[in-house]
C-alpha cells in the first residue's frame, strides 16, 4: 500500500471512531431527552444559559425581582449552550446534544495522540473506540454538567499541541491548542495549570529548554488573552478582577472544614454572615479558610489522602447524576449496576495503562516496573487512587529526556493526573472531578511501548486529522 493509501486508511480509522462516539452519544440523548431534567449544579448552568440566550447577560433574577451580575459558576459551559438555546430552544436535550458533539471529538483526539508512523493501526483505533464507548464518559452525555466537556477539551488541546511537535510550521497548531485551552479554562478554571505544560511538551525530543519555555509561555499567554474580556468584565461588574469565577474561597473553606474529604454543607462563618456581595463573600470565605488552615495546618494536610481518594477511587458521576435527576427512570439498582460496571472498566484500563507505562522505553526500567507493579496491586484494591498516582511517578522516574522523546500522550496523562490531585488535595474531592483523567488513562492503556521513529521521519510523515 502506498503512502496515500496509508494516510487514507488512518483517516478512515479516526473518523470511524468519531462516528461511533457521536452515534453512541446521540443514542444517549435520544434516550435521556425529556426524561432527565437538569439537576444538581446542572440546574444553575441551565438557568444561566437560558439568561444568556435571552439577552439578559450572565445575571441572576432573585425572588424579589432584583437582578444581579454573577460569577460564582464559571461562564464557559453556559456560554457554549447559549447560542444553541437561542437557535433551537432552551432545554436539557439541546445541552445533551452539545455534550454529544464535544464528547465525540475526544475519540478523534485520542486517535491522533496514539497514532504515529511506526504504530500499528489497531492501537489508535482501539484506544479511540474505548474512549468512544467509555462507561464513565458516554452516559455522562445526559448531564448538563462541565466535567465531560472539560475532559474532551483537554484531550483536544493535547492532541493539537502534539501536532505542533511534528509540523513544519508549528504556530497554527500552538494557536489552536491555546484557543482550546482558553475554552477549557472558561469551563473549568483550574485547567489553566495545564496550559504551560502542554505548550512545554509541544516540541519533539532534542528541543532546547528556551524554545520549550517560549512555547509554554505562548500557549499560556494566548489562552489568557482569549479569556481576558471575561476577566475585565468581572473587574467591572463583580468589583473584583477574578480570572473566571468567584468560588475559590467557598471551595477552599469547604476543603478546610470537610470531615470526609468531599463536599459538605458549609456553615457560614460569623464574619461572613452579613456580607451579601457575591465576590466579597467569596473573599471573606477565602480569608476564613486561610485562617483555619493556618490554625491547624497538619490537620488540613492530613485530609489530602481522603480528598484524593474521593476524587479518583470511584468516578460514578453519570449514575449519581441520572439518579438525582430522575430516580424513577434511573433507580438505585440501576445506579449501583452502572457504578460497578464503570469502576470495573476504569480499573482494568488503569491496570493496562500501568503495564504500558512500565514497558515504555527509557532509563531506570526496573524502577518503573516496580512502581507500575505497586500501582497495579493498588488498582485491584479499594485504594485505586494510589494506582492513578503511580502513573505520574512512573513517568517521572523515566526522566525528562526520555519523556520528551516519547509519545506526548504519556507526559500529558501524567500532568492531567497530577493537576487533578493537587487541585483537589487543596480544595475538596468528588468523583466527577476525577472524570477528566479518564480519557487520558484509557488512551495510555493503548500507548505504543516500542521506541518512536526519529523526529526527522515524523516530520516528513503525513498524519491523521489532528496529529
Amino acid at each position: 500500500m502506498g503512502p496515500g493509501g496509508l494516510v487514507s486508511g488512518r483517516h478512515r480509522g479516526a473518523f470511524f471512531a468519531f462516528a461511533v462516539a457521536l452515534a453512541a452519544r446521540l443514542g444517549i440523548v435520544a434516550w435521556a431527552r425529556g426524561r432527565f431534567p437538569a439537576a444538581d449544579d446542572g440546574h444553575y448552568y441551565d438557568l444561566l444559559a437560558r439568561r444568556l440566550a435571552s439577552g439578559a447577560g450572565y445575571t441572576w433574577l432573585w425572588p424579589d425581582g432584583a437582578v444581579t451580575y454573577v460569577a460564582h459558576y464559571p461562564v464557559g459551559y453556559p456560554l457554549l449552550l447559549a447560542a444553541p438555546y437561542a437557535l433551537f430552544g432552551a432545554s436539557p436535550g439541546v445541552a445533551m446534544a452539545i455534550n454529544a458533539v464535544i464528547g465525540a471529538s475526544s475519540a478523534l483526539a485520542v486517535y491522533s495522540l496514539l497514532d504515529g508512523p511506526t504504530v500499528p493501526r489497531w492501537r489508535p483505533l482501539a484506544g479511540a473506540m474505548v474512549v468512544a464507548l467509555h462507561p464513565a464518559l458516554l452516559p455522562y452525555t445526559a448531564a448538563v454538567m462541565t466535567e465531560g466537556v472539560t475532559a474532551s477539551l483537554l484531550v483536544a488541546a493535547a492532541a493539537l499541541a502534539a501536532r505542533a511537535r511534528t509540523a513544519r510550521v508549528a504556530w497554527p497548531w500552538l494557536t489552536a491548542a491555546g484557543s482550546v485551552m482558553a475554552c477549557a479554562i472558561l469551563v473549568r478554571p483550574q485547567s489553566l495549570l495545564l496550559a504551560p505544560v502542554f505548550g512545554f511538551l509541544a516540541m519533539a525530543g532534542g528541543g532546547g529548554l528556551a524554545p520549550r519555555l517560549l512555547r509554554a509561555a505562548g500557549v499560556t499567554a494566548l489562552a489568557l488573552a482569549c479569556i481576558s474580556p471575561w476577566t475585565l468584565r468581572n473587574c467591572v461588574r463583580m468589583h473584583r478582577c477574578a480570572l473566571v469565577s468567584v468560588n475559590g474561597g467557598w471551595n477552599l473553606l469547604i476543603g478546610a472544614m470537610t470531615t470526609t474529604g468531599g463536599w459538605q454543607a458549609l456553615t457560614v462563618p460569623p464574619a461572613c454572615a452579613t456580607v451579601w456581595d457575591e465576590a466579597a463573600k467569596d473573599r471573606c470565605f477565602g480569608e476564613e479558610a486561610t485562617r483555619e488552615i493556618a490554625r491547624a495546618p497538619r490537620a488540613w494536610l492530613g485530609r489530602a489522602p481522603a480528598k484524593i481518594a474521593m476524587t479518583l477511587d470511584y468516578f460514578a458521576a453519570a449514575p449519581s447524576y441520572l439518579h438525582s435527576s430522575n430516580p424513577s427512570s434511573f433507580d438505585r439498582p440501576a445506579e449501583v449496576a452502572l457504578v460497578g460496571f464503570e469502576t470495573l472498566t476504569c480499573r482494568l484500563l488503569l491496570l493496562a495503562a500501568l503495564v504500558a507505562c512500565g514497558r515504555l522505553p527509557g532509563p531506570r526500567a526496573l524502577g518503573r516496573k516496580v512502581i507500575a507493579l505497586g500501582g497495579s496491586v493498588a488498582a485491584v484494591t479499594p485504594y485505586g487512587w494510589i494506582g492513578y498516582l503511580a502513573l505520574p511517578v512512573c513517568v517521572g522516574v523515566a526522566g525528562g529526556r526520555a519523556v520528551a522523546r516519547g509519545p506526548m500522550l504519556v507526559p500529558c496523562a501524567a500532568a492531567v493526573i497530577l493537576a487533578t490531585v493537587v487541585t483537589h488535595a487543596v480544595f475538596f474531592g468528588a468523583g466527577r472531578y476525577g472524570l477528566v483523567v479518564a480519557p487520558f488513562v484509557a488512551a495510555l492503556a493503548f500507548a505504543e511501548p516500542s521506541p518512536r521513529a526519529p523526529d526527522a521521519v515524523l516530520e516528513s510523515t503525513p498524519s491523521t486529522p489532528l496529529g
